[in-house]
């Protein structure tokens, strides 16, 4: 069984049960985690670009509010990288989970390669889905609220149809307009998310969709579009990088203390009113 035992080194603290946790697959660039680990949750970003692996995880960024991101470097192509993730969550309290699978063979934009890629492996789709399934097994596994995130793709043909779909402008209203420019990329991802991509979500465990809050999109294509081009990394990153208010707005419909509070309003029946949520 694996633990986590750079994060415990790293955080000094004996009883990880009495955390809660959030974890991410395929997931370079943390954003999605951010607004849980602000929150005071121990995040967990796991994809293949981080440098360090489980046993001596160094690469924690911390929050004032005592939550944490830890970069895992993790082989999630491995179906045994995932069986040492489930082994070192166990008996923790995972609150929720979200996966980001490679979609470079499944999304139908890359439509134009498919047969070039089925000559080389006639299965190379089929090994994609299943990257995704495998995820969707883990988390219930692990009992937690989850979505698997795809653009559109062959994925609604290879597995099921995804449960929701959104473009990263309808929650831009989640984003403080002080906050509009995006920290990493502005030059490529437009202020307040601004622009258009179909994105699909496949969902379970009690998921709970967001309610939107669009802003006006940019005209035409996304600057992701127009300023990307070609395979590289950075390119890869950038177009799958989790749009910030769709982050804010997964966290405040799901985290457990605010689904508690809501709770405790709707059995009192008192009208909630809070600018978090409204």
């Amino acid at each position: 069984m694996v633990k986590f035992y750079g994060y415990k080194n790293n955080h000094m603290e004996e009883n990880m049960t009495d955390r809660k946790y959030v974890i991410s697959l395929y997931d370079y660039t943390g954003e999605a985690l951010k607004p849980w680990a602000e929150a005071g949750y121990h995040c967990f970003a796991y994809d293949i670009q981080h440098d360090e692996p489980f046993d001596r995880c160094t690469n924690v960024e911390s929050f004032d509010s005592g939550g944490s991101i830890s970069y895992v470097h993790a082989d999630l192509h491995n179906i045994g990288t995932l069986d040492k993730i489930y082994d070192s969550l166990s008996g923790m309290d995972v609150t929720f989970a979200m996966a980001f699978p490679v979609c470079t063979d499944m999304a139908v934009s890359g439509a134009a390669h498919f047969a070039k890629k089925r000559e080389r492996d006639p299965l190379f789709q089929r090994k994609a889905a299943n990257y995704a399934i495998w995820c969707a097994e883990l988390f219930q596994a692990l009992d937690c609220p989850y979505f698997i995130e795809n653009p559109v793709s062959v994925l609604s043909t290879l597995w099921r149809k995804p449960d929701y779909s959104f473009h990263p402008y309808e929650y831009g209203g989640y984003i403080e307009p002080e906050q509009a420019e995006h920290p990493k990329w502005p030059d490529y991802i437009a202020p307040m998310d601004a622009y258009p991509k179909k994105t699909c979500l496949w969902a379970g465990g009690g998921f709970v969709m967001p309610d939107i809050s669009p802003v006006e999109p940019e005209t035409g294509h996304s600057r992701q579009h127009l300023k990307l081009g070609g395979k590289s990394m950075k390119t890869k990153n950038i177009r799958s990088a989790t749009p910030r208010g769709f982050a804010q707005a997964v966290f405040n419909s799901n985290n457990s203390t605010m689904q508690s509070l809501l709770g405790e309003y709707k059995q009192r029946g008192d009208k909630h009113v809070c600018n978090t949520c409204n």
